[in-house]
């Protein structure tokens, strides 16, 4: 049987990045962090990205309301153990406890770019081009 020759996650690494998402997500809503910088921010886990062998999951983290987000990463990794221990009991199916790394979540940035160029006027005149060619 062959493998798969995409290079995107397969069904199984997504599936457990979203169990294991919400396991942390579920730690830090109760708050059993206790670090002053978790404490004060408001966290969004907007993603987590397994390692093939599910023994590695990236976290992609938003900390809203911070005023330093290098801080809140480096809290939560270094708190990274304690969290994987008190996700374990929402992965109980799991054979290994993967190892937590935290990352900051860019992806909210790339967008806010994306959507600045394509509010700008330059962009608006193309598009407005396009829109009288068409009704020609």
């Amino acid at each position: 049987m062959s493998k798969n020759q995409n290079n995107g996650p397969s069904q199984r690494q997504l599936r457990v990045g979203e169990q294991v998402r919400h396991a942390i997500a579920e730690v830090l809503q109760r708050g059993e962090v206790r670090d002053d910088v978790v404490e004060a921010t408001v966290i969004s886990i907007s993603e987590v990205r397994m390692s093939p062998d599910l023994k590695i999951a990236t976290a992609f983290v938003s900390p809203l309301g911070a005023k330093d987000d290098e801080a809140v990463i480096k809290a939560l990794n270094h708190h990274a153990k304690f969290i994987r221990g008190r996700m374990s009991h929402a992965l109980r199916q799991m054979k290994y406890m993967p190892e937590v790394r935290f990352r900051i979540d860019t992806s909210f940035d790339n967008y806010a770019k994306i959507d600045a160029l394509l509010r700008s006027p330059e962009v608006a005149r193309d598009l407005d081009d396009e829109d009288g060619e068409e009704q020609n």
